[in-house]
Protein backbone atom coordinates (compact mmCIF):
# COMPACT_ATOMS: atom_id res chain seq x y z
CA UNK A 1 0.00 0.00 0.00
CA UNK A 2 1.38 3.39 -0.96
CA UNK A 3 1.79 5.93 1.84
CA UNK A 4 0.34 8.49 -0.56
CA UNK A 5 -2.75 6.53 -1.60
CA UNK A 6 -6.06 8.10 -0.65
CA UNK A 7 -7.95 6.53 2.21
CA UNK A 8 -11.42 5.37 1.21
CA UNK A 9 -14.24 6.11 3.63
CA UNK A 10 -17.79 4.80 3.34
CA UNK A 11 -20.71 6.16 5.34
CA UNK A 12 -23.80 3.97 5.71
CA UNK A 13 -27.21 4.53 7.23
CA UNK A 14 -26.36 2.99 10.60
CA UNK A 15 -26.60 5.34 13.56
CA UNK A 16 -23.27 6.95 14.39
CA UNK A 17 -22.62 9.19 11.39
CA UNK A 18 -20.67 11.51 13.70
CA UNK A 19 -17.89 8.90 13.76
CA UNK A 20 -17.59 8.94 9.98
CA UNK A 21 -17.70 12.71 9.69
CA UNK A 22 -15.07 13.19 12.38
CA UNK A 23 -12.82 10.56 10.78
CA UNK A 24 -12.85 12.40 7.45
CA UNK A 25 -12.14 15.71 9.20
CA UNK A 26 -9.21 14.26 11.15
CA UNK A 27 -7.71 12.53 8.11
CA UNK A 28 -7.89 15.69 6.01
CA UNK A 29 -6.30 17.77 8.76
CA UNK A 30 -3.55 15.12 9.04
CA UNK A 31 -2.78 15.67 5.35
CA UNK A 32 -4.34 12.47 4.03
CA UNK A 33 -6.45 12.46 0.88
CA UNK A 34 -9.89 10.92 1.31
CA UNK A 35 -12.21 9.28 -1.23
CA UNK A 36 -15.69 9.39 0.28
CA UNK A 37 -18.82 7.50 -0.71
CA UNK A 38 -22.11 7.48 1.21
CA UNK A 39 -24.98 5.04 0.97
CA UNK A 40 -28.43 6.31 0.07
CA UNK A 41 -29.68 5.89 3.63
CA UNK A 42 -27.29 8.60 4.88
CA UNK A 43 -29.65 11.16 3.35
CA UNK A 44 -32.15 10.07 6.00
CA UNK A 45 -29.81 9.75 8.99
CA UNK A 46 -27.80 12.96 8.52
CA UNK A 47 -30.70 15.36 9.24
CA UNK A 48 -31.78 13.30 12.26
CA UNK A 49 -28.35 12.87 13.83
CA UNK A 50 -26.49 15.97 12.67
CA UNK A 51 -29.33 18.40 12.04
CA UNK A 52 -28.45 19.08 8.42
CA UNK A 53 -28.65 17.34 5.04
CA UNK A 54 -25.74 15.17 4.00
CA UNK A 55 -24.85 17.65 1.25
CA UNK A 56 -24.27 20.33 3.89
CA UNK A 57 -22.24 17.93 6.01
CA UNK A 58 -19.97 17.16 3.05
CA UNK A 59 -19.72 20.84 2.10
CA UNK A 60 -18.49 21.57 5.62
CA UNK A 61 -15.60 19.15 5.10
CA UNK A 62 -14.41 20.68 1.84
CA UNK A 63 -11.23 22.72 2.08
CA UNK A 64 -10.37 21.92 5.69
CA UNK A 65 -7.31 19.85 4.83
CA UNK A 66 -4.19 19.97 3.64
CA UNK A 67 -5.63 16.62 2.53
CA UNK A 68 -7.95 16.56 -0.48
CA UNK A 69 -11.53 15.30 -0.30
CA UNK A 70 -13.13 13.64 -3.32
CA UNK A 71 -16.76 12.59 -3.09
CA UNK A 72 -18.30 9.88 -5.27
CA UNK A 73 -21.87 8.76 -5.79
CA UNK A 74 -23.07 5.21 -5.23
CA UNK A 75 -23.31 4.58 -8.97
CA UNK A 76 -19.94 6.06 -9.97
CA UNK A 77 -18.12 2.89 -10.93
CA UNK A 78 -15.53 4.97 -12.83
CA UNK A 79 -14.21 6.12 -9.42
CA UNK A 80 -10.74 4.89 -8.41
CA UNK A 81 -12.38 3.03 -5.51
CA UNK A 82 -13.96 0.64 -8.01
CA UNK A 83 -10.78 -0.76 -9.54
CA UNK A 84 -7.83 -2.71 -8.23
CA UNK A 85 -5.61 -1.14 -10.90
CA UNK A 86 -6.01 2.31 -9.33
CA UNK A 87 -3.53 3.39 -6.66
CA UNK A 88 -5.22 1.93 -3.62
CA UNK A 89 -5.30 2.68 0.06
CA UNK A 90 -7.34 1.20 2.89
CA UNK A 91 -11.12 1.43 3.12
CA UNK A 92 -13.09 2.24 6.27
CA UNK A 93 -16.86 1.78 6.57
CA UNK A 94 -17.96 4.00 9.44
CA UNK A 95 -20.62 3.63 10.63
CA UNK A 96 -21.22 0.19 9.14
CA UNK A 97 -24.80 -1.05 9.06
CA UNK A 98 -25.48 -4.74 9.54
CA UNK A 99 -26.92 -4.90 6.04
CA UNK A 100 -23.67 -3.48 4.64
CA UNK A 101 -21.60 -5.93 6.69
CA UNK A 102 -23.62 -8.83 5.29
CA UNK A 103 -23.29 -7.58 1.71
CA UNK A 104 -19.53 -7.07 2.04
CA UNK A 105 -19.19 -10.58 3.44
CA UNK A 106 -21.16 -11.92 0.46
CA UNK A 107 -19.23 -9.83 -2.07
CA UNK A 108 -22.34 -8.44 -3.75
CA UNK A 109 -20.66 -5.22 -5.02
CA UNK A 110 -23.89 -3.66 -6.31
CA UNK A 111 -22.95 -0.15 -5.17
CA UNK A 112 -19.66 1.77 -5.21
CA UNK A 113 -19.33 1.46 -1.44
CA UNK A 114 -19.68 -2.32 -1.59
CA UNK A 115 -17.43 -2.56 -4.63
CA UNK A 116 -14.75 -0.47 -2.88
CA UNK A 117 -14.69 -2.92 0.02
CA UNK A 118 -14.61 -5.86 -2.39
CA UNK A 119 -11.68 -4.35 -4.30
CA UNK A 120 -9.69 -3.92 -1.11
CA UNK A 121 -10.40 -7.50 -0.10
CA UNK A 122 -9.32 -8.95 -3.43
CA UNK A 123 -6.22 -6.73 -3.53
CA UNK A 124 -5.38 -7.60 0.10
CA UNK A 125 -5.65 -3.98 1.21
CA UNK A 126 -6.81 -3.11 4.73
CA UNK A 127 -10.56 -2.92 5.34
CA UNK A 128 -12.02 -1.65 8.61
CA UNK A 129 -15.71 -1.83 9.49
CA UNK A 130 -17.12 0.09 12.44
CA UNK A 131 -20.46 -1.45 13.37
CA UNK A 132 -22.82 0.54 15.59
CA UNK A 133 -25.65 -1.82 16.40
CA UNK A 134 -27.08 -3.27 19.59
CA UNK A 135 -28.16 -5.88 20.35
CA UNK A 136 -26.80 -8.07 17.59
CA UNK A 137 -28.63 -11.07 16.21
CA UNK A 138 -26.81 -14.31 15.50
CA UNK A 139 -26.63 -13.59 11.76
CA UNK A 140 -25.04 -10.18 12.48
CA UNK A 141 -22.35 -11.86 14.58
CA UNK A 142 -21.84 -14.53 11.95
CA UNK A 143 -21.39 -11.93 9.21
CA UNK A 144 -18.88 -10.01 11.31
CA UNK A 145 -17.03 -13.25 12.04
CA UNK A 146 -16.94 -13.99 8.30
CA UNK A 147 -15.48 -10.54 7.66
CA UNK A 148 -12.86 -11.06 10.37
CA UNK A 149 -11.91 -14.40 8.83
CA UNK A 150 -11.48 -12.59 5.49
CA UNK A 151 -8.98 -10.19 7.06
CA UNK A 152 -11.34 -7.31 7.80
CA UNK A 153 -10.71 -5.46 11.05
CA UNK A 154 -14.00 -5.25 12.98
CA UNK A 155 -13.74 -2.19 15.23
CA UNK A 156 -17.07 -1.66 17.00
CA UNK A 157 -18.10 1.86 17.97
CA UNK A 158 -17.66 1.03 21.66
CA UNK A 159 -15.70 3.87 23.27
CA UNK A 160 -13.76 3.45 26.48
CA UNK A 161 -14.42 5.45 29.63
CA UNK A 162 -11.10 5.22 31.47
CA UNK A 163 -10.13 8.65 30.12
CA UNK A 164 -13.22 10.16 31.79
CA UNK A 165 -14.86 11.67 28.71
CA UNK A 166 -16.57 15.00 29.28
CA UNK A 167 -18.62 15.17 26.09
CA UNK A 168 -20.04 13.18 23.21
CA UNK A 169 -17.17 14.57 21.13
CA UNK A 170 -14.69 12.89 23.51
CA UNK A 171 -16.43 9.55 22.96
CA UNK A 172 -16.35 10.02 19.18
CA UNK A 173 -12.66 10.97 19.24
CA UNK A 174 -11.81 7.83 21.21
CA UNK A 175 -13.08 5.66 18.36
CA UNK A 176 -11.68 7.87 15.60
CA UNK A 177 -8.24 7.71 17.22
CA UNK A 178 -8.46 3.90 17.30
CA UNK A 179 -9.36 3.86 13.60
CA UNK A 180 -6.45 6.16 12.79
CA UNK A 181 -4.10 3.95 14.80
CA UNK A 182 -4.96 1.04 12.52
CA UNK A 183 -4.62 3.22 9.43
CA UNK A 184 -1.14 4.29 10.49
CA UNK A 185 -2.19 7.93 10.77
CA UNK A 186 -0.63 9.56 13.82
CA UNK A 187 -3.17 11.63 15.72
CA UNK A 188 -3.57 12.57 19.37
CA UNK A 189 -7.28 12.94 20.05
CA UNK A 190 -7.78 11.16 23.37
CA UNK A 191 -5.66 10.09 26.34
CA UNK A 192 -4.17 6.62 25.93
CA UNK A 193 -4.12 3.89 28.54
CA UNK A 194 -1.01 4.01 30.71
CA UNK A 195 0.27 7.26 29.25
CA UNK A 196 0.38 10.53 31.21
CA UNK A 197 -2.19 13.11 30.17
CA UNK A 198 -0.86 16.11 28.29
Amino acid sequence: MSDHAAIGVGWTGASGLAYGVRLVEVLLKAGRDVNLVASGAVAQTAPVELGQPVEAVVAGLQGIGPGRLRVFGQGEFTAPLASGSARGGPFVVVPCSMGTAGRIAAGTSETLLLRAADVCLKERRPVIVVPRETPMATHHLENLARLSAMGVLVLPAAPGFYHRPQSVADLVDFIVQRICDHLGVDVDLAPRWGEPEA
